[in-house]
């Protein structure tokens, strides 16, 4: 098993309604990946969080292996929602990839 987890900062400049909805369609779109991508297990998107956060949206896939991690990352399905839900809203990203 491999966990991908990414932290993301969103934009400068959103409003909390924007920051909502932003954050409504990264879930939706994310955890919807489950059983369209082969290999991929689970996905967990955070998006309330402590007031000690610096982070907006936290992103928890459990794939099955290295190869399945490769995989998703280039594909169509991930690419798409990746493309318009995720990098036009987002400032900073953080990735860590381990074996569980």
């Amino acid at each position: 098993m491999v966990k991908h987890v990414i932290l993301w900062k969103l934009r400068d400049g959103l409003d909390d309604a924007e920051k909502s909805a932003i954050k409504a369609g990264i879930k939706e779109g994310l955890e919807g990946l489950v059983g369209k991508v082969p290999g991929l297990l689970e996905v967990f998107v955070r998006t309330e969080f402590l007031p000690s956060s610096n982070a907006d949206v936290m992103l928890d896939c459990t794939l099955e292996s290295a190869e399945a991690l490769k995989g998703y990352a280039v594909h169509p399905a991930h690419v798409e929602v990746a493309n318009a839900k995720v990098r036009p809203f987002t400032q900073v990203r953080l990735c860590m990839d381990y074996e569980a």
